[in-house]
């Protein structure tokens, strides 16, 4: 299940279903092209679903991640037009691993362009993980742009969210990934494991920036879900996606994002005025609760859906469910408010199992508990509303 808002008592419990059976069906893209976002760099982008539908906006994570075709699915393809980007230096887009002019103000300069190239003036807004701080940054740029935001395993970026994952933290949980990945850097330069990776990575040695690479990407997808899932380490098995992720997102980190310690955070009040949801997993190591909690606590505005059976992966069943939902509420309420406009009946959306409907409303999704709860005075945390999924 999963709760909305506060704190959860109960012990965890994984949906008994798979990842791909809550997603929408394998769709292939109408249009795919090459747009060049400056002399350098050439990005990769496609859309599919429906050519005069909502515009929806995937946005990867890493960075250096890349699209795939199972992240078209989270949305209706009846409904939805969904634009997907590779960002600069990932996936098809060229040069590949290139780290020159590749920073975040480019990369929100970029998703502008890609916008004005298709004609699009507002769209949803939809990342995890790295993607969720592009989302929010890229919303707090340009909030004139972002009719919503759909938001999962919240990144900042803070020096102390880097430490965690990558210096002193997860590695306490998952000590046998860590080994290996520790053991790539000679132990004096073990004080600060991402410059070191970063100086191998970014070095003239392909030996050592090869195994660099893997190690760094065979880490992340080792924690990246509650339990270990062996094919989501193959991914890094690939070369050249793991090197393009290792080099991207070490270069982002040793250069801080490229944006001021706590700039995602301090700046959230220019997107307040925006219905959003965060979805976070409560045994996400990658990018820990901590944070998630802190955007909630800036910004109580936005549903916030706590997967209490769920680590950090989109790829986690509990967590596709609640992505789906939300793209599916932000489908539901459009096609109310059209209903409203037209003089044609209102029909009620689909109901979440548990009895709780969703509603709009005060500029952000609330959700109401079918039972009419007293209060705990003992647990106040509790008080807030929730839903079973």
């Amino acid at each position: 299940f999963c709760f909305a808002s506060h704190l959860s008592l109960f012990p965890p419990k994984v949906p008994p279903h798979t990842h791909t059976m809550v997603l929408y069906p394998n769709i292939e893209p109408y249009q795919t092209g090459m747009l060049a976002v400056s002399d350098l760099h050439t990005i990769h982008y496609e859309v599919s679903g429906k050519k005069d539908g909502e515009p929806v906006l995937f946005l990867h994570g890493g960075p250096g991640g890349g699209t795939g075709p199972s992240d078209r699915r989270y949305f209706d393809p009846s409904f939805y037009k969904i634009i997907m980007i590779d960002q600069r230096g990932s996936g098809k887009s060229t040069p590949h691993a290139c780290l020159e002019e590749n920073n975040t103000p480019s990369l929100v300069s970029d998703i502008e362009k890609v916008r004005e190239h298709l004609k699009i003036d507002k769209w949803v807004v939809f990342g995890g993980s790295w993607g969720s701080t592009l989302s929010l940054v890229y919303s707090e740029t340009h909030p004139e742009r972002v009719n919503r935001l759909i938001l999962r395993g919240i990144f900042t970026l803070r020096r102390k969210e880097l430490l965690f994952f990558y210096q002193e933290g997860a590695s306490w949980l998952f000590a046998d990934a860590w080994e290996d990945y520790e053991k790539q850097i000679p132990e004096a330069e073990r004080g600060d494991m991402i410059q070191a990776y970063y100086n191998r990575l970014t070095g003239d040695d392909p030996v050592v920036r090869d195994a660099c690479a893997l190690a760094w990407s065979k880490w992340e997808m080792a924690t990246s879900k509650l339990k270990v899932d062996p094919k989501y380490l193959e991914r890094a098995d690939d070369p050249a996606w793991a090197l393009a992720f290792a080099r991207i997102e070490s270069h982002y980190f040793v250069n801080g994002g490229f944006f001021p310690e706590g700039y995602v955070l301090d700046n959230v009040d220019r997107i307040r005025h925006i219905p959003t949801t965060i979805v976070q997993g409560r045994y996400d190591v990658v990018c820990p609760f901590k944070t998630a909690w802190d955007l909630h606590r800036r910004f109580p505005e936005a549903k916030f859906v706590v997967c209490s059976g769920s680590g950090h992966s989109a790829g986690e069943a509990e967590i596709s469910e609640e992505l789906v939902k939300a793209a599916d509420a932000h489908r539901d309420f459009k096609k109310r408010s059209l209903n409203s406009a037209s003089g044609r009946p209102m029909t009620a959306g689909k109901v979440p199992p548990g009895g709780a409907a969703t509603f709009f409303a005060g500029g952000s999704f609330e959700v109401a508990d079918a039972a009419d709860a007293a209060p705990r005075k003992d647990a106040p945390w509790l008080n807030n509303t929730f839903t079973f999924g």
